[in-house]
């Protein structure tokens, strides 16, 4: 699905940018540390990972670390990559994953980022494991707090 407002890149990764970021752009070989929420877009938009606040229920409990990723050695699925490599520092970006852009062989143990709670990997494995019935479009957002030279 095409959504109007949103930038549409070759790939097939659409993005909104939520909040323009102030600084540099990460570089490949950098390490970025980003905040995130995850949720199935396809399957009542229900969250799989909170970002670092508290959401109620499964979610609640001490906070999570931030996510860390080396840019550009496919730590992470292909639109959580590209994503990123666009954003400046400080940014907060929507993305839709269509699911050829999102996890290999429909398993979140093979890249980056895994849900942090028995809940949110459960949410996301029903989801993705489905075989036929369920869209397994994505939807993430993402933060960059910070940029790391290599």
């Amino acid at each position: 699905m095409r959504y109007p407002d949103y930038t549409l890149t070759e790939s097939g990764l659409q993005y909104k940018d939520l909040r323009v970021g102030t600084g540099p752009i990460p570089k490949e070989g950098e390490i970025v540390v980003v905040d995130w929420d995850g949720y199935t877009i396809g399957y009542y938009g229900r969250i799989f990972e909170a970002r670092n606040k508290p959401k109620g229920g499964s979610f609640e409990g001490n906070e999570k670390d931030f996510f860390r990723f080396r840019v550009g050695n496919h730590e992470v699925i292909p639109a959580f990559e590209e994503a990123i490599s666009t954003m400046s520092l400080g940014g907060v970006r929507r993305i839709i994953v269509p699911p050829d852009l999102g996890y290999p062989d429909n398993d979140f143990n093979k890249k980056g980022p895994r849900p942090t709670t028995f809940s949110g990997q459960r949410a996301l494995a029903f989801v993705l494991q489905n075989q036929s019935l369920i869209d397994k479009t994505l939807l993430f957002d993402i933060e960059l707090l910070k940029i790391s030279p290599t």
